[in-house]
């Protein structure tokens, strides 16, 4: 079967927000602002405190992001709910009010849009809230509620909120706060398409499914991505889902997922030994041990064997995320590790997304602590500012560096080499992630053109008569080669 998955997608560099964080609007307009308890912000962040990052915040960020080079933003979860995450729905309909409400919503995505930004949301679909209607009835109605059939009820009587007692219902991780949806019942199963529906009518670009894997009645992924390519061919499903997709990504279902299979293997070869183990264990997606250049190249030979190459043109990959630690933080400040990950990351097939503030180096340690508040600009790092301006600028230029062949070149001790190549474009990427300075021979092969000129890094190239490539890397630094 041929796999179709959207286009811009890409071509797309993704920036991931955690709306509560974010920004402070100027123009809030909610007088609801003025009545909540909010965390200063730039105190280390609680479980359950709300520090008022809004969606007019994020209007009023977008010139910078632009400027930075987004052309995407996925947003964890904006629904009304009863927690600064809002992974917990109250009302899949109404943007919660302490970000703008639907107003705000509105006027982001236009806003957005005469930016050319692409939006994607949360999709948070295996389970609701406590104080989601349809569950809320239960509680009040017991047996009586015509909405049993939407949950998992197992006995009587409901305990929602004392552990005391059984809960008698399924919550997903066995956390009662998050009824899971009964996915076999065809009015929630209709309740859940037509929210995605609604969205895609008002204008998002796509879906983020949060734990869809959850979701294991027959058919139901399928329905979804029929019914939201009705809609928009062109709309994008990405799934969390942190080990082996081929299950989802079988080109029926989601588009790519967010691609850990990338990120532990990136981490474990640029950081090495520097991962503060303590923020890794029981991850999920394995940055350690450490991984020298050939542990690495097995492992993203072994990615790609993995789906069709039009699904990992669509993949999600990321350095980190709003469920793990900041990888500055993971690499024990080593600011070489994340420059080199960078370099990686924007070099790779797939959509890269950057989670907000890690472009001025923002830290952050495992939940809460890695949902600081974006810092203000007088504690920025610009240093690191300035390297995603430039790699990111880098991707828009070269159409190689997001939809070309991808090949491995090189691999020893820990040096590492791949090409990225169209019939118009050839690169090399180089990245020594050793401490010390190496100089390296090979000899690519089937190249398109030869790349002779350095745009980023500060490699010293030589192609000898033979054709053999020589150069020079300094210790823990990578380099981008172009043809043109």
């Amino acid at each position: 079967m041929e796999i179709f998955t959207p286009d811009w997608v890409k071509h797309a560099v993704f920036y991931q927000i955690f709306p509560d964080r974010m920004a402070r609007g100027k123009t809030w307009k909610s007088k609801m602002a003025y009545h909540i308890p909010l965390e200063p912000w730039n105190d280390p962040p609680t479980l359950q405190g709300y520090k008022g990052g809004d969606l007019w915040g994020v209007i009023e960020s977008l010139d910078y992001l632009q400027e930075l080079g987004i052309t995407a933003i996925y947003f964890t979860p904006i629904f009304q709910s009863a927690c600064n995450h809002r992974y917990h729905t109250h009302d899949y309909y109404q943007v919660d009010p302490l970000l703008g409400g639907n107003e705000a919503f509105l006027a982001l995505l236009k806003a957005a849009r005469d930016r050319q930004i692409k939006l994607v949301l949360d999709g948070v679909f295996n389970h609701a809230s406590r104080g989601f209607f349809y569950f809320n009835d239960i509680l009040e109605n017991g047996p009586h509620s015509p909405w049993l059939d939407w949950f998992k009820i197992e006995g009587w009587p409901l305990s929602a909120y004392d552990g005391n007692y059984p809960a008698n219902y399924l919550g997903w991780a066995n956390n009662r706060a998050l009824p899971e949806f009964n996915h076999a019942n065809p009015d929630a199963r209709e309740y859940i398409m037509q929210v995605a529906e609604y969205w895609l009518h008002q204008g998002i670009d796509g879906w983020r499914l949060d734990v869809p894997f959850c979701i294991n009645v027959d058919g139901f992924w399928q329905e979804f991505r029929d019914r939201v390519k009705a809609i928009n061919p062109e709309a994008y499903i990405v799934g969390e889902v942190w080990t082996d997709a081929r299950q989802w990504l079988d080109g029926t279902q989601f588009d790519g997922v967010m691609n850990y299979l990338f990120t532990g293997p990136t981490i474990a070869f640029t950081a090495g030994d520097r991962v503060n183990l303590d923020l890794v264990k029981s991850s999920g997606y394995d940055p350690y041990p450490p991984l020298d250049a050939v542990g690495y190249a097995d492992k993203i030979k072994s990615l790609f064997e993995l789906y069709d190459w039009q699904i990992h043109l669509t993949q999600l990959n990321l350095l980190d995320s709003h469920d793990t630690a900041r990888l500055i933080t993971i690499a024990e400040s080593d600011r070489a590790s994340v420059e080199l990950a960078t370099l990686l990351l924007m070099t790779f097939p797939g959509a890269p997304s950057i989670y907000y503030g890690d472009e001025v180096g923002l830290p952050g340690a495992r939940d809460p602590d890695s949902r600081r508040s974006f810092p203000e600009c007088d504690r920025w790092d610009n240093t690191v500012l300035a390297y995603h301006r430039e790699l990111i600028a880098l991707r828009h230029r070269y159409r190689a560096l997001r939809i070309g062949e991808y090949r491995s070149i090189f691999a020893e001790g820990l040096v590492y080499l791949f090409t990225r190549q169209t019939e118009e474009e050839t690169l090399i990427v180089a990245v020594n992630a050793g401490v010390e300075n190496m100089t390296i021979r090979c000899l690519p092969k089937d190249l398109n053109k030869i790349p002779r000129t350095v745009v980023y890094g500060n490699a010293e190239v030589k192609w000898l008569d033979d054709g053999d490539l020589r150069l020079h890397l300094p210790a823990r630094q990578g380099c981008i080669i172009a043809s043109i």
